[in-house]
């Protein structure tokens, strides 16, 4: 049975979320990205845009997003002043469709806002594509009950100074905060700062 949100200390004032593979499927973003790209150079250079985006789409897979640009240009022989035109599109393009919280995520989200708690999410990574990918989330009205911290702001997670300022900001001890972790970095952010948590998978 997955985790709900009565299976959590009724004491809790506020709950901490990562966006990526907590929120949504990360891997949503990312090949809307890999379609619109291939399109592009499929306009531009006249490459098969499904080709292209099959290949990016493999290799963020097998090897990982930093590695996708390099296979194009080993594979496919693509030229190298498209790199920036990928890296934009990652930080600002607007998606064909938007990114879909995980069913039980939004149940569990949905149960905190209606128990008047807080809802927090602490997220890693370049804050103008954390961003993007936040205003294209399907949100279900959740949106004015949201607050957001871009940890790469101050230092990244591990680190706890993001979620100290957070504490300090609202006014929260240590005892009030929850964190739904999506990985090991979240696990020792929570463990640095003295705060429970339960893995994303567990609700998910």
């Amino acid at each position: 049975m997955p985790l709900t949100y009565n299976d959590i200390d009724q004491r809790k004032k506020a709950f901490i979320f990562e966006l990526d593979n907590v929120l949504f499927p990360a891997k949503d973003y990312y090949y809307q990205i890999y379609y619109l790209f291939a399109n592009l150079l499929e306009y531009t250079e006249l490459n098969n845009a499904a080709r292209t985006t099959e290949l990016m789409i493999n290799t963020y897979n097998t090897k990982g997003e930093e590695e996708v640009y390099n296979a194009l240009l080993n594979q496919l022989d693509i030229d190298e002043k498209y790199r920036s035109k990928l890296e934009l599109m990652l930080l600002t393009s607007r998606l064909p469709l938007k990114l879909l919280l995980y069913k039980n995520m939004l149940a569990f989200l949905q149960e905190i806002v209606t128990d008047r708690k807080q809802v927090f999410v602490v997220t890693n990574g370049d804050p103008q594509m954390q961003l993007n990918k936040i205003r294209q989330v399907e949100w279900h009205g959740l949106e004015p009950y949201l607050t957001c911290y871009f940890a790469n702001e101050t230092l990244p997670k591990p680190e706890p100074d993001i979620i100290m300022r957070l504490m300090q900001e609202h006014n929260f001890e240590r005892r009030d905060l929850f964190m739904i972790s999506g990985s090991e970095t979240d696990i020792l952010c929570a463990e640095a700062c003295g705060i429970d948590y339960a893995g994303a998978d567990e609700i998910i």
